[in-house]
């Protein structure tokens, strides 16, 4: 029999918290008889899932050694734990080898992880519930009921996804063995994409793809074709999720994504007419008067079955507080793993509803917590916001940074930052009378030269160069796409 370490039971309110010792050492000693066990487990526990400290030492010396492609037993671990305090109490070595007395631990070796991983989680969950009655009780006047409620959300949200009190701190290898993985993929992909695909190539070529934790701005004048980008970008993603996923590629090599979708300005049923005319080649207008044939409705019943599995989530929900729209998000996380979030559009968001605050603190409240969101579920998201009316003002109508409505924490907080810009919509306004011949002529031209292109200028990036890259938008069916078969033409455009 195991003669384990005499622990002082940890107290809450008169009650032992959740923890089996007995497991703990089975499942050391199962792998060191077996190394193989430590593939099955390692992903998942990790070494403060242990409820005896020592026992989460040792675990993290036999990963140490298996990770240098060594044999874990008590021989090779004892030159690791012989100094250790709690270990010479019971024996030194001589407790490493009793662990592996119980050969009958193999059988139930994965059970036992499971356990002990559970049981950890039980222990971050009365550790949350403490924490969130001590609060509640706190009456005083600078307490804010709804900031502990989000607290709490938060809590509960890092308990579900296995975070608990662990933090945020990574070493050096872990993060620089993440980077290696995303530049593995940008290679994988061709040497261009390393995150999420946008669908259009020449975009992918000028950001790498969207990447996880970053907050990414899409500005424009209205009429410009923000929204409509933002849902080609959100179809693309799902759809190459869908296709990813159906070829049996690895979540981690997939490059697409869940999507969700936050749509304050439009509704849900009009945010699936857009998808679905750009996938019919149906024009919206059409769509909603009714106005086409036969084949049309064949053609659009086809689109309609295709989408039927997309994994593109639509929220509508109008008035969203930034405090809502995390919660929500967090829940589509949990339930459905989302990797990607749009928000159409950031000014329609709430703060927190305080009423001493004035809008632009209530938009930087906005904007950190979006990039907040991002890190947090460790997804990119893509937040839509409008442009203040300076851009009309000025000869040349392509947007600026300075630009950008109410706040200059937009700008700060957002690791990239769009703008969608269209040429013609601002020529069209410029028609001269017929009589002026030359002149409509002139204008006439020009039309023809510019008409159906777009720009999107990346106007800040973290990751890499600014510049400007043409597409061409298809208005009819609200569609973006590439210029031409040459996809990488627009790099030097700038």
């Amino acid at each position: 029999m195991v003669e384990l370490l005499k622990i002082n039971p940890a107290e809450q309110g008169g009650t032992e918290l959740p923890r089996n010792v007995e497991a703990e050492a089975a499942l050391l000693g199962a792998i060191m008889i077996d190394n193989r066990i430590a593939e099955d487990v390692q992903l998942k526990l990790k070494a403060e899932h242990y409820f005896e400290p020592l026992h989460g030492r040792i675990y993290d010396a036999i990963m140490r050694l298996l990770d240098k492609d060594m044999v874990a037993n008590p021989v090779t671990l004892k030159p690791m734990l012989e100094q250790d305090p709690a270990l010479k109490e019971l024996g030194g070595a001589a407790y490493l080898a009793q662990l592996t007395g119980n050969g009958a631990a193999l059988i139930g070796a994965r059970d036992f992880a499971t356990q002990i991983y559970d049981l950890a989680l039980l222990r971050q969950l009365v550790s949350v519930g403490r924490e969130l009655v001590e609060n509640a009780m706190d009456t005083s006047e600078d307490v804010n009921p709804r900031e502990q409620i989000e607290a709490a959300e938060v809590a509960l949200y890092k308990v579900s996804e296995g975070e608990g009190e662990s933090g945020s701190v990574k070493s050096f290898l872990t993060a620089s063995t993440a980077a290696v993985q995303v530049a593995e993929r940008a290679l994988n992909s061709g040497g261009h994409v390393s995150g999420i695909t946008t669908g259009i190539n020449s975009l992918n070529a000028k950001i790498g793809g969207l990447h996880n934790s970053d907050l990414m701005i899409l500005a424009g004048r209205p009429g410009m074709g923000k929204t409509s980008l933002a849902t080609n970008i959100a179809y693309n993603a799902a759809s190459r999720w869908l296709r990813d996923n159906g070829d049996g590629i690895p979540p981690e090599k997939n490059m697409g994504a869940k999507t969700a979708f936050f749509s304050l300005e439009m509704s849900a049923d009009q945010l699936a007419t857009r998808v679905l005319a750009e996938q019919s080649g149906i024009s919206g207008e059409a769509l909603r008067m009714g106005k086409i044939s036969r084949a049309d409705f064949q053609n659009l019943s086809r689109a309609a079955r295709d989408l039927q599995e997309l994994p593109l989530f639509i929220d509508d929900t109008p008035g969203l507080t930034i405090a809502a729209l995390r919660t929500r998000a967090r829940r589509l996380k949990r339930r459905h793993d989302v990797g990607f979030i749009v928000v159409d559009y950031l000014q329609l968001l709430q703060g927190t509803g305080r009423g001493n605050e004035n809008r632009v603190n209530e938009i930087s409240e906005i904007s950190r917590g979006l990039k907040t969101l991002a890190k947090e579920l460790h997804v990119p998201v893509l937040a839509l916001s409008q442009l203040s009316r300076a851009v009309e003002q000025r000869e040349d109508k392509r947007p600026q940074l300075s630009d950008l409505r109410e706040s200059g924490s937009i700008e700060q907080d957002a690791d990239m930052v769009w703008f969608v810009f269209r040429e013609d919509y601002y020529e069209a306004a410029k028609e001269p009378k017929p009589d002026d011949e030359a002149a409509y002529a002139a204008w006439k031209e020009n039309m023809e030269r510019i008409y159906g292109l777009a720009e999107v200028i990346v106007a800040k990036q973290r990751h890499g160069s600014t510049g400007r890259i043409r597409m061409k938008f298809d208005a009819k069916i609200t569609r973006f796409s590439d210029v031409a078969d040459d996809s990488y033409q627009d790099l030097d455009y700038e």
